[in-house]
């Protein structure tokens, strides 16, 4: 148990309530890789999943549990409803982690209670506490949170809290489900469970909340300053609707401003101590992989990891910044990992240099992902003369975060400009190994390669997103094309880095439908076992 004072506990939800956000669906692998490098930033605790929602929900918790959960590494926890079956799973799913949190819910506010569970008051309070003494049996660490806290009766809530710790919660959280709240109305409602719940101090205060109206992160520093010790946020404020409360904005906000938030904390004001136990060098990796992973770009403003957050276009500025940073600058981009972007390798770097500097970048690859990113990395050497770490980052997620290899793309040919008609030619191979090739006209180079791949894969889809961003400034910089597919209201994305963004946006387009085709395929393999059975 943490002393209350101490500091602020980072819960990251990214691969729960993160992933919940429309289009953001990630494989057990990616999940993998995020919940390594959250490891690496050193979140206290990685909300891994929602271990009863689905196999394959309960999967990625329990190999994040097995992999990630260790004696030095992070609590690892799963959400489950106020239901014993959910409670079961999470427990089943967490039990590898060396520490392991079950997090069960139950809504407390009367709208809630009057048209989702259709329960009384009374019986959510039985409930509340009947299941977390159940999930105290698989675990000493249970966090309990009243689902819409933020528009339930403050008395009614402060009784379920009081009832929850009695019962073993150890955290209770406290959610602005619906992203309603004020900042003083938030600080109002930690503060009174703070007065009113007499059993409080045997439990930390945690908040969760949604940023509809963008007030999420500012609605958590208040609560800090009444109590809240632990906050609940996703990297890149990712997550339902506006998102969550952005776990870079609070850890960079808590960081800068610390002599300001310490006194709050019991602290002197001028107490270098950190306030949480994030290694903010490793925001901006974070950020990133985040971001490719899901394919939710970060827009160029957004607070501290948006590509502006550190750029300034005003000459005035410019001058400032150039003879003293902290004119314009609060922080230095190198507080948060950003790099000055360092050339490292050209063509004529070899394996082993190449190898170490994926390393030094957090990349743990296996022998044969190293050999297919250093053949990618000679590739786009000879096209580029200078290659940053940054274009190593999207040749390596290229390389080794593919989508199941089913459909391969051989060739893709393009012709057009200004009076002729935009035609392009594919050569694909299907999963059975046949060579099939096809050619269309469209409006543009890229719909008329989307068309004829089209023509060749023959599987219904809807091209809902498509984007290209270069990885770096410069005429012979990378493309990363990132594009969503939508198939029977499910949503699949594909995403490719080429210093070609017409061999980029063929190659995302393959990788989405790939993932399309192998979600059919167990579909139908579903199908068959229920038929049997």
């Amino acid at each position: 148990m943490h002393n209350n004072s101490e500091r602020i506990i980072i819960f990251d939800t990214t691969l729960r309530d993160g992933e919940q956000c429309p289009g953001a669906t990630l494989n057990i692998d990616e999940k993998l890789a995020i919940a390594k490098q959250l490891a690496r930033l050193g979140v206290d605790i990685i909300e891994a999943g929602f271990a009863f929602a689905s196999p394959g929900d309960f999967e990625a918790v329990n190999r994040i549990a097995r992999t990630v959960g260790t004696e030095n590494g992070p609590v690892i926890c799963s959400l489950a409803r106020a239901r014993k079956d959910d409670i079961k799973a999470a427990a089943e799913a967490i039990a590898p982690a060396v520490k392991g949190r079950i997090h069960t819910f139950i809504a407390t506010s009367d709208i809630h209670l009057q048209y989702k569970l259709r329960k009384t008051r009374e019986e959510v309070i039985a409930t509340a506490e009947e299941m977390v003494a159940y999930a105290k049996n698989f675990t000493d660490d249970v966090e309990f949170s009243p689902e819409d806290a933020g528009r339930s009766d403050p008395e009614f809530l402060y009784q379920v809290v009081e009832k929850a710790i009695a019962a073993g919660a150890t955290t209770v959280n406290i959610p602005d489900t619906v992203g309603y709240t004020t900042p003083s109305e938030f600080g109002a409602i930690i503060k009174g469970i703070k007065e009113n719940v007499p059993n409080i101090d045997q439990a930390i205060i945690s908040v969760h909340g949604h940023n509809d109206l963008g007030l999420a992160v500012a609605n958590f520093l208040e609560a800090v300053k009444n109590g809240a010790r632990q906050l609940e946020c996703t990297i890149n404020g990712i997550g339902e609707r506006a998102g969550n409360a952005a776990l870079e904005e609070l850890v960079m906000a808590l960081y800068v401003r610390k002599q300001y938030f310490n006194p709050f904390l019991g602290r002197a004001a001028d107490s270098e101590e950190p306030l949480t136990n994030i290694d903010s060098k490793q925001i901006y990796k974070t950020s990133r992989l985040v971001s490719n992973l899901t394919g939710m770009l970060v827009q160029p403003n957004k607070a501290i990891v948006g590509t502006n957050a550190f750029a300034h276009e005003s000459g005035i500025h410019q001058d400032g910044v150039l003879k003293n940073k902290l004119t314009y600058e609060i922080m230095d981009a190198q507080s948060i990992g950003w790099t000055d972007n360092l050339i490292v390798l050209g063509k004529h770097s070899g394996r082993n240099a190449f190898g170490t500097r994926l390393r030094e970048l957090g990349y743990e690859l296996t022998d044969n992902e190293l050999n297919k990113a250093f053949v990618r990395f000679k590739d786009v050497a000879d096209k580029k003369k200078e290659i940053s770490d940054w274009d190593l980052e999207a040749i390596v997620n290229d390389e080794i975060q593919q989508a199941p290899d089913l459909f391969r793309l051989e060739l893709v040919q393009v012709s057009c400009g200004s009076s002729s008609k935009p035609t392009a030619t594919v050569t694909l191979y299907t999963p059975e190994g046949e060579e099939l090739m096809d050619a269309a006209i469209g409006t543009g180079p890229v719909d008329a390669v989307y068309k004829a791949i089209n023509r060749v894969v023959n599987i219904p889809n809807k091209l809902i997103e498509f984007s290209v961003q270069s990885v770096t400034a410069g005429i012979d910089a990378i493309g990363e094309v990132t594009i969503r597919l939508k198939h029977e209201d499910r949503i699949f994305s594909g995403r490719s880095a080429n210093t070609d963004i017409i061999v980029a946006s063929a190659q995302a387009y393959v990788n989405a439908l790939n993932r399309l085709y192998a979600f059919v395929l167990d579909q139908k393999k579903q199908e068959q076992v229920t038929v049997r059975s």
